[in-house]
């Protein structure tokens, strides 16, 4: 029997510097010159669930509660919950360890379905301004919040775990996998000018715990 292998929708053109294989994943941990920021990382190995139910509000995944209202977001544990509507939520789980599927029949994973992404660090929404109408920097909205809505004219999720009104701080966004090419050219290209580079996993967890306390 082959070897199970699980693929990433995006491709950089650099090579890691330090990878390690998990859960079928090859994990970019490290990239060469990585800077001082803003970076772009592939997320695609991290676990991510869809959550439907007339009483999604109910629901407690990963020990947290879901947001009332469409927008908002809990984060802690390494677990994000965002609260997409009356009756849908999406979970991200951005530990190592991918947790189980919890039992009950409102969960599917859509992790191997989706591109993921984490944009952050100095003139990240700089950058997004160029390519999306959304406005992350909205005063009267603290992160972390949810958009739901076109970036690169793609429809996606982005949500904001960090702002500042010099454009500094940094977002997640999914989006359909069919996407995922397409949308890393773009977001490098419009941070050309801001010397964006791709990173791995350890700098975008150092930022992550950074935000949890």
């Amino acid at each position: 029997m082959g070897e199970i292998k699980r693929e990433s929708p995006v491709r950089f053109t650099a090579s890691p510097t330090k990878s390690e294989v998990r859960d079928n994943w090859t994990v970019a941990l490290e990239y060469d010159e990585e800077g001082q920021g803003p970076w772009l990382v592939d997320l695609a190995h991290k676990t991510r669930w869809d959550l439907q139910d007339n009483k999604v509000g109910e629901q407690r995944p990963g020990d947290l509660t879901v947001p009332s209202a469409p927008g908002d977001c809990t984060f802690a544990n390494n677990t994000l919950v965002n609260r997409m509507n009356r009756t849908q939520a999406s979970i991200y789980h951005l530990g190592a360890a991918a947790p189980a599927m919890p039992d009950f029949s409102g969960y599917t994973d859509v992790t191997e379905s989706t591109v993921f992404l984490a944009l952050f660090g100095p003139n990240a929404f700089f950058i997004a301004e160029k390519l999306a109408s959304l406005d992350f920097l909205d005063p009267a909205k603290t992160a972390p919040f949810l958009y739901q809505g076109p970036f690169c004219h793609v429809p996606c999720q982005i949500v904001t775990l960090e702002k500042a009104a010099d454009g500094a701080g940094g977002f997640l966004l999914t989006c359909s996998r069919g996407y995922g090419d397409s949308m890393v050219h773009a977001i490098l290209e419009a941070g050309v000018e801001f010397g964006l580079r791709p990173a791995g996993e350890n700098c975008f967890n150092t930022w992550a715990q950074g935000l949890q306390g």
